[in-house]
């Protein structure tokens, strides 16, 4: 591993440099079996506070006196989730909060009143025929779907609706008759009438059930359904308990299944953003700044050395932003700096045992090694600490404290790579230099420096003896 660790840094630091500075370079989609997805370019995503845009928090109103589940609110979140993505928002962000909140977030939006108007709308579910020769058979497909049409996304070509959703009356799990699980669904008024005439006549045709325009179901006619109930089948796998699940709640509640009212709204002109982002990153590199002024003169020699591994620390955590992508805000932004202070602490710890090994005696590279072996523990510990937190600060917190969770996660991890592997590796080469045997460069007098150069017999002693 000690000899690899050379070619692991050189490798892992270009693909950074790569990632961070090459211009317009894009990402394959990973698991596009259809060949249509675009490249994904490889940028920094900026949150609202950065970039300006749209925040609105809708209250879900009890109906009918019945208040909102968890369960509603999640079907919630869902619909309106769906209808953000189809504006073409970049990185929209829609989750619950509390017991009857949802709140959505979106970068970049200049026409916020367009996009209130289409998320607090009812919506509209429908029925949908698919003419045979557009979409084939069950028959003629062989039992592989409709020609065309693909889950979640608008039909090919746009079809009249037979009724719409307000024409379900019931929908529930169920099982088919092989006992896999199926949804059961009743209809009334019209929607009974139109559809047993419509199923006798079009047995082995396929129709869509459509919610705002993207297909969610997409099921063949096996017989005729005269008596208004019927099941939906998941073909001849079924559906999971999930597939199974979100089918029901959208035939209950194509629409929204609550009234909502927005209870707060905030419009981040684009011009502010740009101004959080300018102080930002002044006061994160005068902060990154001050750190590497610190580990300069307290601890001189290893301390320039910590100081280059922080910036090959800055690199891959940028990157690893690119990559992943991590919206960046004020919150993320803030903990991307603490997590350099927390980089540095680790060297800290590092040079500090590395001074207690040369007073006791040791010669340099022996003290270094020592230093680093004798850290380990106390780095792990700390750093396993700030991990637990992150973790449930993550799980359990609001957008802005996920986002400074997440990047506090990766940057104790990447700190952890850069602090052992990196500090170390260029440690040990240095050491070895001649000019660099000097009592002065590493913050000790000259009674405690022991420079002699270490034989290859008491190298491979040290290598022996490390833990």
């Amino acid at each position: 591993m000690r000899r690899a660790a050379p070619f692991i840094i050189v490798i892992v630091g270009a693909l950074a440099l790569i990632i961070n500075f090459w211009p317009n370079l894009r990402l394959p989609v990973v698991g596009d079996t259809s060949g249509t997805a675009e490249p994904r370019k490889l940028e920094w995503v900026l949150g609202l506070d950065l970039q300006g845009g749209f925040r609105v928090e809708y209250q879900a109103k009890p109906g009918n006196g019945k208040a909102p589940s968890p369960g509603d609110m999640d079907t919630l979140k869902g619909i309106i989730e769906r209808r953000v993505n189809s504006t073409g928002v970049s990185e929209p962000v829609v989750q619950t909060q509390g017991t009857d909140r949802v709140v959505v977030e979106l970068p970049g939006v200049q026409d916020s009143e367009a996009i209130e108007q289409l998320v607090g709308q009812t919506g509209r579910l429908d029925f949908v025929p698919l003419p045979p020769d557009a979409y084939g058979t069950n028959t003629t497909n062989q039992g592989g779907g409709a020609r065309g049409v693909i889950e979640g996304q608008a039909l090919p070509i746009p079809e009249p609706a037979l009724f719409s959703g307000d024409q379900v009356e019931s929908a529930n799990p169920g099982s088919d008759d092989k006992g896999l699980r199926a949804v059961a669904f009743a209809l009334k008024g019209d929607g009974k009438t139109k559809f047993a005439d419509y199923t006798s006549k079009h047995v082995g045709e396929y129709f869509a059930i459509v919610l705002d325009n993207n297909v969610v179901s997409a099921p063949f006619i096996q017989s005729a359904i005269t008596g208004g109930s019927g099941i939906i089948t998941g073909g001849s796998a079924g559906f999971s308990a999930q597939e199974m699940n979100n089918l029901v709640t959208i035939l209950r509640y194509g629409s929204l299944p609550f009234r909502i009212e927005a209870v707060q709204k905030d419009d981040i002109p684009a011009t502010l953003g740009a101004e959080f982002l300018r102080q930002t990153m002044i006061a994160a590199f005068i902060g990154v700044l001050l750190v590497f002024m610190f580990m300069l003169v307290y601890y001189r020699l290893p301390g320039a050395v910590a100081s280059l591994a922080l910036v090959y620390y800055a690199l891959v955590v940028l990157s690893i932003f690119k990559l992943i992508p991590v919206t960046l805000t004020l919150a993320g932004i803030a903990g991307f700096v603490l997590s350099v202070g927390m980089a540095v602490d680790a060297n800290i710890l590092i040079f500090e045992r590395s001074k207690e090994e040369l007073r006791l005696g040791k010669p340099l590279t022996a003290a270094i090694e020592a230093g680093f072996s004798r850290a380990w523990n106390s780095i792990l510990d700390s750093n396993v600490s700030s991990l637990i937190t992150a973790g449930i600060l993550y799980w359990f917190g609001s957008s802005t404290i996920r986002g400074f969770a997440l990047v506090l996660i990766i940057g104790v991890l990447t700190s952890m790579f850069t602090a052992i592997t990196v500090t170390r590796t260029i440690l040990r080469y240095v050491v070895r230099q001649d000019w660099a045997r000097q009592a002065r460069l590493f913050g000790v007098t000259e009674e405690e420096f022991v420079a002699a150069r270490p034989t290859r017999a008491s190298l491979r002693g040290e290598a022996r003896g490390r833990v």
